[in-house]
């Protein structure tokens, strides 16, 4: 983001998945300085806009009702960032043909069922389809739909498809639909140009050295 501030509501999405792109909430997480963004429940509202979870008006709805209950908004934020961190946990341990701990596996389910147990069915032009009922209006609605998408991912043919943006510092993940798997960055716009100067520096340095070091020896030849 370079003309706008950046901020929870206008991240990139392009994780290729909505739990990946939820995953991607937090900036150089691999580093030594990573940046959080959902530091209020206000926050993860307006990831979940963002991300089309939510409609305008079941967002302010779900803002308005946070106001009235700040423990409770601040209680689903706490979950929100344990689920981000098991569900990074479970794909990190897949990136790495691994098998995800039972504890982080439970956690899912955990959630899971909380999601599950708000579903209907609800008609569509072509019959039936799953949907979550808003009327209660729940704190914790976006979680529901980012708990199915792990859910969704991890039983899909896409699962061996997760991969890790390249820079050692990002961490961010992203599903690699390249036909010979070749993506490396998260964005080439921005890992992907950093990586490019990098690169450039490292080539511009050794034929500076090298230079220096022919001059050396001639100098010292003579």
């Amino acid at each position: 983001m370079t003309e706008t501030e950046t901020h929870a509501g206008n991240l990139k999405l392009i994780g290729g998945w909505l739990c990946l792109n939820f995953i991607n909430t937090v900036d150089w997480r691999t580093s030594d300085h990573p940046r959080e963004w959902l530091t209020k429940y206000a926050d993860f509202v307006s990831w979940s806009r963002h991300a089309s979870i939510l409609a305008d008006s079941e967002a302010r709805s779900l803002l308005r009702k946070a106001e009235l209950h700040p423990k409770e908004a601040n209680a689903i934020l706490e979950r929100a960032i344990i689920l981000r961190e098991t569900l990074y946990r479970i794909f990190s341990a897949i990136i790495g043909h691994s098998l995800p701990s039972r504890s982080d596996i439970i956690a899912l389910n955990t959630e899971l069922s909380k999601a599950r147990a708000r579903m209907w069915l609800a008609p569509t032009a072509d019959g039936r389809s799953w949907t979550y009922a808003f009327e209660d209006n729940a704190l914790d609605r976006p979680l529901w739909s980012v708990a199915h998408s792990a859910a969704d991912l991890l039983v899909s043919d896409k699962i061996s498809r997760i991969s890790r943006c390249s820079t050692q510092e990002c961490g961010w993940l992203f599903l690699d639909l390249s036909r010979n798997r070749s993506r490396k960055w998260c964005d080439m716009e921005d890992c992907g140009n950093r990586a490019k100067a990098r690169r450039h520096y490292r080539r511009k340095r050794a034929y500076v050295d090298s230079s220096s070091l022919r001059k050396d020896t001639t100098q010292f030849s003579t």
